[in-house]
């Protein structure tokens, strides 16, 4: 039964009868000025049955919505829990410690004032909240690997070609055979309701106004439901109109008819302008969760194809986020992740990442096969030519090679080393799979020389969130920034079309003496040998 029917047949709650529920024993309380009754559900409530007798009796509605998906309040409470709605006419008292927390942050500048991406970094570091910084930007450790993946582009000489027709440039291209308007895409990216009432939602309009792909992160705020269902908004209306009525996931019924591979039914939603929409997935220790989620993002939302993580078995050190306690409101609606402080800090990425499963392996992949036939899958992280070879000796679609930005290990290599490292010693995997690679990139010469080495596609990450902070049309400036960056490098470089860029464009000499020279065996190295451990007692 549709919740507005259900609020219809159960009338009109005044803001004295709501107050007279307050008690662990009986707590009613507001969200979207629908009341609820959260009696049975407060002892479990994964956040602690304290912060719902803080908003008993209360309006809860701003301090839900910090924290939490519209649309996990109806999917989490059978319809019973819905006692009505609050009578308009009263108005509510908010308690006493919903006002906004005080933050140490300045007003940011203007988007029209962003004239790099740089700009958008700099702009984050003054006006985001102390700890939405500190989740966003911080890296592992020491920040080598973090560092290395910007610095390391600039070492890659460029090789401009003259006297060349460029007054015509096309930087349009496919994504496993999907048309978009750039090389470039937005990689995953967790906690996006941190930066912006609306998170990955946002992302989503900005992705389909620019025409590039959007890789949704398990991690999201929203459902992927709902993500998809803000494209298709996004489709009727302007994409930066984030306060428009997004349509209901009954609109995802427009599926194309069913049909069957391998013997499972896997209908698909298909987006009608076929901007791809991809998923990330942090496999659950829970396996048959992570197979749930899998069939109806491909089902119901049109989830175009699986990047299966495979470079963080576990959540790296990030110091900068531990030092800031987190608010432990905080979830996520797909792997119902929470945020937590404990002896260690107040990370998100470490805390709200122990449902991942440290166990999965290669076999992983033939799991994927039969849990979602016919979807191309993507392993992501791949950072040694052998996993490349072993990658595309598994079938896999695509690799993404990818350091988690440099949030997994320090140390790692930068990601275009590994982009060179396989045109050396593996060139064969870029006739076989697509590849794509993210980390670091800041300009559009980064984007250029990826391409230039093989990329399909250049991911952002943090840079999303970083055009997050003013909406849609910061994502749509940020990458537009890139978008001109790249052409003029084309045209600098004499050449029009993406297709034409190739390795010869590149002076890669000084990084050439790190780049290995074979793939190496499991317990490879160029000298030094494995001696196994034994006691020489």
């Amino acid at each position: 039964m549709l919740i507005s029917h259900i609020i219809f047949k159960m009338g009109v709650i005044s803001a004295t009868e709501l107050s007279r529920h307050t008690t662990a024993d009986d707590l009613w309380l507001v969200v979207s000025r629908t009341v609820y009754d959260l009696t049975d559900f407060a002892p479990s409530h994964p956040g602690g049955l304290d912060i719902l007798l803080r908003y008993a009796g209360q309006d809860a509605t701003e301090a839900y919505n910090r924290a939490h998906s519209p649309s996990l309040i109806t999917t989490s409470l059978s319809d019973s829990k819905i006692m009505g709605r609050i009578d308009p006419s009263t108005p509510l008292p908010a308690p006493s410690d919903m006002s906004p927390p005080v933050q140490d942050v300045s007003e940011k500048p203007p988007l029209e004032s962003m004239i790099s991406t740089h700009d958008f970094a700099d702009s984050a570091a003054i006006s985001f909240p102390r700890k939405t910084y500190a989740f966003v930007s911080s890296a592992a450790t020491d920040l080598y690997t973090h560092r290395a993946n910007t610095s390391t582009y600039s070492l890659i000489g460029l090789r401009p070609r003259v006297l060349t027709d460029v007054s015509r440039i096309d930087i349009n291209t496919t994504i496993l055979g999907h048309d978009v308007k750039s090389p470039i895409f937005v990689s995953p990216t967790s906690l996006g309701k941190l930066v912006h009432p609306e998170g990955e939602k946002e992302i989503a309009r900005a992705c389909k106004s620019l025409g590039i792909a959007q890789v949704v992160s398990t991690s999201a705020s929203f459902p992927i439901h709902e993500i998809a269902a803000s494209i298709n908004q996004a489709s009727l209306s302007s994409p930066s109109a984030s306060s428009s009525p997004l349509p209901s996931s009954s609109t995802l019924s427009t599926a194309a008819p069913s049909t069957t591979q391998n013997g499972a039914d896997i209908t698909q939603y298909q987006n009608p302008d076929d901007i791809p929409l991809f998923f990330q997935l942090y496999v659950d220790k829970a396996r048959t969760k992570s197979e749930s989620l899998l069939r109806a993002a491909v089902q119901s939302s049109g989830v175009a194809a699986v990047f299966l993580t495979v470079d963080a078995p576990v959540p790296g050190k990030r110091e900068a986020d531990e030092r800031v306690r987190a608010d432990e409101s905080i979830s996520v609606p797909m792997s119902g992740a929470r945020a937590g402080n404990d002896r260690s800090g107040g990370g998100l990425g470490r805390v709200m990442g122990k449902y991942i499963d440290d166990s999965i392996d290669w076999s992983a992949v033939a799991w994927l096969r039969r849990t979602v036939p016919g979807v191309p899958i993507i392993l992501k992280g791949v950072q040694t030519s052998a996993d490349a070879v072993k990658a595309l000796d598994h079938g896999v679609d695509g690799i993404m090679i990818s350091n988690h930005g440099g949030r997994s290990l320090d140390t790692a290599p930068p990601t275009i080393l590994v982009l060179l490292e396989l045109q050396r010693v593996c060139p064969q995997v870029f006739d076989e799979m697509e590849v794509y690679i993210d980390g670091g990139v800041m300009r559009g010469t980064d984007v250029f020389k990826a391409l230039c080495l093989g990329a399909t596609g250049v991911g952002i990450g943090r840079g999303a969130l970083y055009g997050l902070n003013y909406g849609a049309p910061g994502i749509e400036r940020y990458v537009e920034i890139l978008n001109d960056e790249l052409q003029t490098t084309m045209k600098m470089c004499g050449v029009t079309r993406i297709d034409q860029l190739h390795p010869g464009l590149l002076n890669t000499r000084a990084v050439d003496h790190l780049i290995p020279e074979r793939v190496e065996d499991d317990d490879g190295h160029p000298y030094a040998k494995w001696r196994r451990s034994s006691s020489k007692l």
